[in-house]
């Protein structure tokens, strides 16, 4: 898949090896069909040509997730997801926030050079405020802070995102800039890896695909779900009748197949000639979908059943990434006068 290197003011050297990347993923649980499109296939792709870090952000979880024990369960579901999507523990690292607990300490290192107004101003937070309004906790407000963090301590030089996130990386290179011109050139301004990623709407055809929504298409759930949740989904609201024309370009249903076999635009073709319906081609799409993530499912099904060996594959990760992490921490305090 093609990548776009966004543009920087200057590039930053890479020492010897690969380039190395950093992206964290919310532990939502089992991933959904949006989760896989969105991110996960890219992960796949890119730890291939990168010295890749994936990070599942169980500390950034605790701004909206209140049940430990929920979180602990959901963590484990997302590493298994990934795992049986394809992450492989040989060509990538994978491990859970909370095992380095140094990303909290510079988090808070890094708070002391970053103006609250930034802070303030981010989308994000303004959307967060809006969707919990009575749960404003302090971590809706300093989730950047962390975030960059979690990128600099492993002095990552690109980090992979959708133009729609652009911004929020932008946010991590002000913080470096003002640390750095502080303190010294400690860490890298990260670089956008821009990613052809789809924006992946829902069943309900309007709002980005999401649990917290209730619009997903569950991947790994038994054939049956999966045909229901497709059936459901909406898809061109002009078309009424089965013999009327119908629209690929609006139609979320169409606009998925692309995803699911070279063919798509035959299908499409189907759709604007009436020669097919809405129902046929959910059908489909269905089918294409419960054979695509077959292999995949069962591998997450054995994975899940032997819990103690995802934990493993998430410890071995966090200890590849104990001496980074120390080190940058280090480094940082002798420049800020710490003991």
């Amino acid at each position: 898949m093609a990548l776009e290197l966004a543009p920087a003011p200057a590039p930053v050297p890479v020492a010897a090896g690969r380039p190395r990347i950093f992206s964290g993923i919310q532990p939502s649980g089992i991933v959904h069909l949006g989760n896989d499109l969105g991110a996960v296939r890219n992960y796949v792709r890119l730890q291939h040509d990168y010295e890749a870090i994936y990070c599942i952000v169980d500390y950034h979880a605790l701004t909206t997730t209140h049940d430990g024990a929920l979180l602990r369960v959901r963590t484990r579901e997302m590493a298994a997801s990934l795992l049986a999507l394809g992450l492989d523990p040989e060509r990538c690292t994978l491990f859970v926030q909370s095992d380095r607990p140094e990303h909290t300490e510079l988090a808070w290192l890094l708070a002391t050079v970053t103006p609250v107004s930034w802070l303030e101003r981010t989308p994000s937070y303004k959307e967060k405020k809006l969707n919990q309004p009575d749960d404003i906790n302090h971590g809706l407000l300093t989730y950047p802070v962390l975030q960059a963090a979690d990128i600099v301590i492993y002095k990552a030089s690109v980090v992979p995102v959708g133009r729609d996130q652009a911004a929020h990386l932008e946010l991590t290179r002000e913080i470096v800039r003002a640390f750095n011109a502080r303190y010294g050139e400690t860490f890298p301004a990260p670089q956008a890896v821009f990613t052809e990623a789809p924006i992946v709407l829902g069943t309900d055809g309007v709002r980005k695909m999401s649990k917290s929504v209730g619009n997903t298409i569950d991947i790994f759930a038994p054939p049956d779900v999966i045909r229901k949740q497709v059936m459901s989904m909406v898809t061109d609201t002009k078309r009424i009748l089965r013999m009327d024309p119908g629209r690929p370009s609006v139609c979320n249903v169409c606009q998925l197949h692309r995803h699911f076999g070279p063919d798509y635009e035959a299908i499409w073709e189907g759709e604007r000639t009436a020669r097919t319906g809405c129902v046929d081609t959910k059908r489909l799409l269905a089918e294409r979908i419960i054979a695509y993530y077959a292999p995949a499912r069962e591998h997450y099904l054995e994975l899940i059943a032997r819990p103690d060996d995802v934990d493993e594959v998430l410890a071995a990760g966090a200890a590849r990434l104990k001496p980074w992490a120390e080190a940058t921490l280090a480094e940082v305090h002798a420049k800020m006068g710490l003991r």
